[in-house]
């Protein structure tokens, strides 16, 4: 969560002090073990407020009587607001976004045919974006120590809701929290889990991961988030040099990972009808398209290289290859069909037209259609089965 070159053996070297430096630098701001004091009303005088107050401070308006779990679960990455989401994005058309690499990772979102990319060099100084898209209030949502993105609708109960970083972990992943009702949500889930609105699930939008060379491709006319932010950041940097090599140990996390998977590896879930899988990335590059049955519903999930890791190298233009993914039910106007990868893309046998990874049919007598999403997560392995420790891993 915090900008922080996570490197082992700086850890071990018990470069501590000059992390927690740096992790100071990175954000933008002083770095606190602690939330600053308030003058803000205290909340209700239980035990549970009072061990919530007693943990993080007395600077939250939160109802910490209503908690689903307690203080403990939590860990100061920084101060509240600390990484700052932004709430005032602006955006430039395709062609004026020339800071970017072809291969260069974004979150792909298209609502009501309006589509946004929205860069992970960006995203990974601000972690949430508070927008709207085709008409509807979202939340873009990008966890560095998870490789997690989500993008959740912000309207709920009929409110629109805009979301805040509030410096907190919980097994190393992003805890937002809601300006209105500063209602305490974890990132992986979207399930508010103290405050007000406790036990309450955000609904998440389908989106994805592409290269930014497909995005333009897709979408000519589509818009990208620009680098006018409001924040001056190093753009194009990442701050977590070295995090996701594959058998990397997990920032701040103090369970013991699941042990079927390495803990940093890449790996896409579906969650159908109460049964949730993995598909892991090293898996799926020698099967770049995989059929198979999630909650009694057929899924595909497809497979392509081209684009690059925000937490490798330095420059993230120029980091390693570790790919991207799309998962659709594989049927079309009644039609199942069998796809196949070729060359950049995929072709379906019943037709010979050809797909892209976002489901769409570009050369082809189906020229034009597109497969339904199925909503989807990328994650490091870790963080994911810490959350959903029943997850059955995909294996050919």
């Amino acid at each position: 969560m915090s900008p922080l070159p996570m490197r082992r053996d700086a850890l071990r070297l018990g470069s501590l002090v000059v992390a927690a430096g740096l992790l100071a630098a990175a954000c933008g701001g002083a770095g606190s073990d602690a939330l600053p004091p308030s003058t803000a009303p205290a909340p209700s005088p239980t035990a549970a407020a009072e061990a919530f107050v007693g943990r993080f401070g007395g600077g939250w308006k939160t109802d910490f009587s209503r908690a689903l779990v307690g203080p403990e679960m939590f860990t100061v990455g920084q101060r509240k607001d600390g990484i700052p989401a932004i709430d005032a994005p602006r955006f430039i058309p395709v062609d004026r976004a020339t800071f970017l690499a072809p291969q260069e990772p974004v979150i792909a979102l298209e609502i009501n045919r309006d589509a946004r990319a929205y860069p992970l060099q960006i995203l990974i100084w601000h972690e949430i974006v508070n927008d709207t898209v085709g008409g509807t209030p979202v939340m873009v949502t990008f966890c560095p120590l998870c490789n997690t993105s989500i993008v959740f609708e912000r309207t709920v109960n009929g409110q629109v809701l805009d979301f805040g970083t509030t410096g907190l972990l919980r097994n190393s992943d992003l805890v937002m929290y809601d300006r209105q009702t500063e209602s305490w949500w974890q990132q992986v889930t979207g399930e508010a889990l103290v405050g007000e609105m406790a036990g309450t699930r955000l609904e998440i939008v389908p989106s994805a991961i592409i290269a930014w060379a497909d995005f333009a491709a897709t979408y000519p006319t589509g818009m990208v988030l620009s680098l006018d932010t409001g924040f001056d950041r190093p753009y194009g940097r990442n701050p977590y040099v070295g995090y996701d090599r594959v058998d990397q140990d997990p920032f701040l996390f103090d369970g013991e990972p699941d042990p079927r998977l390495l803990p940093m590896e890449r790996v896409v879930t579906v969650e159908l009808n109460g049964e949730t899988v993995a598909y892991p990335f090293s898996r799926l590059e020698s099967n770049p398209v995989v059929y198979d049955t999630v909650g009694g519903t057929e899924i595909v999930v497809l497979f392509k290289k081209g684009v690059v890791s925000a937490l490798d190298r330095s420059s993230i233009a120029d980091s390693k290859d570790v790919g991207a993914t799309g998962v659709f039910v594989p049927v079309v106007e009644g039609q199942r069909l069998t796809l196949s990868a070729e060359g950049d893309g995929f072709v379906d046998a019943e037709t010979g037209s050809r797909w892209n990874v976002l489901g769409q049919a570009v050369e082809g007598p189906l020229a034009g259609a597109r497969l339904d999403p199925v909503i989807h997560g990328n994650h490091f392995w870790f963080s994911w089965a810490a959350f959903q420790p029943e997850t059955r891993v995909w294996a050919p």
